[in-house]
């Protein structure tokens, strides 16, 4: 007679190694968030062209480039509440869809106003898409490499943005803006049934609602088809709740973790909007040529994608908010030099590279962080909010570049300023892990 036995899924998971099954779970949402960032950047990269073809000005442009971060932002605060309540893959599936057709439809664009309507709702789509794949990733990670796996995932959207240029590049010479924006949307609308048919949902998620245990099964099967589940029950260490998931971010024990989340969210998106949108202007204002002050900037990025890895790694083998505290620090030192960096291109190389590396590569670790520090009831909506107010930052920092030109400050000036935030948000990540080790101590 076989006896029941009771199976902590995550336990289940930290026991087993990374499996085929979990391998492939990582990489569609990886070629997520790579979709995510090709139409994310698509839009900067045809700007020139829409603007040729309808005889815009710059000022028309604003509001196309401010539609999408709006949506962005809207997506993040929407998409991840409701996958807390009705499941990761079936929100990941409508967001990933939505975005798709949305995109697919701008090319068909007969107005500005037409356009920038569909941009909001492209940019409503993506917004949700990027935290919950960071969710769902983080859900069938082992804890003791969630960080690098999360992180390594997460760059398919640098890949992504990057695919974006070289695409437009050779896309609207010959074929016109449009037809990068039918490739934006059909990427997509072709990923859809493969996540339909191979990307499983949480276990996690499922045991906390009770529901559909045989799939539970199942899918626990795929990780470790050795081991004999017929006679199992799974739990998880947590209880579903109740009421808003948003509320729920600020219970006693996550309160002060939220607000210092948000806080970083929101300084580190400022500096990287900041940087990115603004950097090659700053740099050719020195009078370096337009196009080596682009190909300088792009060293921003590769630094981000190489720093996303090598802090996820650092992160699970040491405290995490201690890991992040230290990088955010040495951005804002790096991001200084930058400004002082100009007369030598070889040290204005390594300072755009190594800030990149901190400020873009602990963002990325800090969205790790957001998925291991809530529970399973809140984790999209945790991460996802600070997505969120990440882009409440991402817009303010597009816009602060205008204003310190307008100011004219000097280089120096300029990069000490941008450099502040990133102190912020190591302070900030320096408070939560104190927090964090003060409340275990009392807990025991």
């Amino acid at each position: 007679m076989s006896t029941q036995r009771t199976i902590d899924v995550q336990g289940f998971i930290n026991a087993h190694r990374l499996s085929a099954m979990q391998v492939i779970t990582l990489l569609l949402c990886f070629f997520i968030v790579a979709v995510d960032g090709f139409d994310t950047a698509a839009i900067g990269f045809i700007a020139p062209a829409i603007r040729a073809e309808w005889g815009l000005t710059a000022a028309h442009l604003a509001p196309v480039f401010g539609a999408g971060l709006a949506g962005l932002m809207a997506g993040a605060f929407l998409f991840g509440p409701l996958a807390d309540r009705f499941g990761r893959k079936t929100i990941l599936m409508a967001c990933v869809g939505f975005f798709g057709l949305a995109c697919l439809a701008s090319a068909y664009s007969t107005s500005l106003g037409m356009l920038v309507v569909l941009r909001f709702l492209t940019g409503l789509g993506l917004g949700g898409a990027m935290p919950n794949s960071v969710t769902l990733s983080s859900e069938y990670a082992p804890e003791k490499h969630r960080s690098v796996l999360v992180t390594t995932m997460f760059c398919g959207f640098t890949l992504g943005s990057a695919l974006g240029g070289v695409v437009a590049a050779h896309i609207v010479a010959s074929f016109g803006w449009r037809a990068v924006l039918v490739i934006g949307g059909v990427m997509p609308l072709v990923l859809l049934p493969v996540l339909a048919m191979t990307l499983p949902e949480s276990v996690r998620y499922l045991v906390m609602k009770g529901r559909k245990p045989e799939q539970v099964r199942r899918t626990l099967q795929r990780i470790a088809p050795s081991e004999d589940l017929s006679a199992s029950e799974f739990a998880i260490p947590e209880k579903a709740l109740r009421g808003f998931p948003v509320k729920h971010l600020f219970d006693r024990n996550l309160r002060r973790g939220t607000l210092f989340l948000w806080l970083a969210f929101f300084m580190s998106l400022l500096v990287i909007y900041l940087l990115s949108s603004w950097l090659p202007t700053l740099i050719s204002s020195t009078g370096m040529t337009l196009k080596k002050a682009s190909l300088v900037t792009a060293m921003f990025q590769v630094g981000g994608t190489v720093g996303a890895i090598a802090l996820g790694q650092l992160m699970d083998r040491f405290n995490p908010q201690r890991v992040l505290g230290v990088t955010y620090a040495l951005a804002a030192v790096l991001t200084a030099l930058i400004g002082s960096s100009t007369g030598s291109t070889p040290v204005l190389v390594l300072a755009v590279f190594g800030a990149g590396f901190c400020i873009s590569g602990a963002q990325v670790g800090a969205n790790a962080l957001a998925a291991g520090f809530y529970p399973t009831a809140t984790r999209a909506t945790g991460v996802s909010w600070a997505s969120g107010v990440g882009r409440i930052g991402s817009v303010l920092g597009s816009m602060t570049g205008g204003w310190m030109l307008a100011l004219d400050w000097s280089l120096p000036m300029v990069f000490a300023v941008v450099g502040a935030p990133a102190v912020i948000a190591a302070l900030s990540m320096l408070s939560m892990g104190r927090v964090e080790r003060v409340q275990v101590v009392a807990a025991h």
